[in-house]
């Protein structure tokens, strides 16, 4: 996880510098009074006035939140469906503590949830509520966890569109400033605060209009995710009460000892 997060901070770091060196480079190119029949998107960066840095900021936020999103919320990583035949036989056979340094050595969100219910399985008579409260506890420590970085998509849309229309108003107030002060001699610089007004409103909702379709993505499917994780977590449990492997894994244990994985109970 640290190096993931490292290659991608470092690639945002350098994007970020490229874009602070594109606006210092070109920043008297636009002071060019001739009218241009079109704008580059450099041109429409810096035309945009001071509220596209804070957009361009949370441009980038997104983008990461997105790519981080998507590497770490995947089902396979977070559930470990492979390690479910080796807990469940442990947990049947009563091995409690070699199932629970089995999770210690391979840390994701199911592993650790177990963790925590079979730390309160230690004792020779085993309170079962007990254990059952643990896990739920645990459970929901990890989805708080996990949904932060999905909240912070949720933020982000609903945070773009405001500094744009940030921009808007700000356009618009040196608009009518240009009018009550030089009039309507100089159209141009009319429409270059007209212009601001506008750049800075599509820009808030371009990085608006993606972050909340992740959202909505990654949360459905962490909502999935984390039903499953109660699914799988009750099948566990019922092995280790009932000292027994549930029918639905019986064959998936059987075939566990020739190395086959399971994706998952249905």
């Amino acid at each position: 996880m640290k190096n993931r997060a490292s290659w991608i901070g470092t690639l945002i770091l350098a994007i970020l510098a490229s874009a602070v060196a594109c606006w210092a480079q070109d920043s008297e190119v636009i002071a060019d009074e001739t009218v241009q029949a079109t704008m580059s998107f450099k041109e429409m960066m810096i035309k945009g006035g001071w509220t596209m840095w804070p957009l361009s900021m949370l441009s980038i936020a997104g983008v990461y939140l997105i790519v981080e999103n998507a590497i770490s919320l995947r089902e396979k990583t977070l559930l470990r469906p492979d390690l479910m035949p080796t807990l469940i036989q442990m947990l049947a056979k009563g091995q409690t503590k070699e199932a629970l340094d089995f999770c210690k050595a391979k840390p994701s969100m199911f592993t650790l949830v177990l963790a925590a219910g079979l730390e309160r399985s230690q004792k020779a008579n085993v309170d079962f509520d007990k254990v059952k409260e643990a896990l739920e506890e645990a459970s929901v420590e990890q989805m708080a966890y996990l949904m932060k970085p999905i909240d912070f998509l949720s933020i982000i849309g609903t945070t773009a569109p405001m500094v744009g229309l940030l921009g808007t108003v700000s356009g618009m107030i040196k608009a009518f400033q240009t009018m009550g002060t030089q009039g309507m001699g100089k159209p141009e610089l009319l429409a270059a605060n007209i212009g601001e007004a506008l750049i800075t409103t599509a820009a808030g909702l371009i990085i608006a209009i993606p972050a909340m379709m992740f959202f909505f993505f990654f949360k459905k499917g962490f909502g999935k995710t984390m039903a499953t994780l109660g699914r799988n977590l009750g099948y566990l449990f019922d092995a280790l009460q009932h000292k027994e492997v549930p029918l639905v894994f019986q064959d998936a244990v059987n075939k566990s000892g020739k190395g086959e994985k399971m994706v998952g109970a249905h």
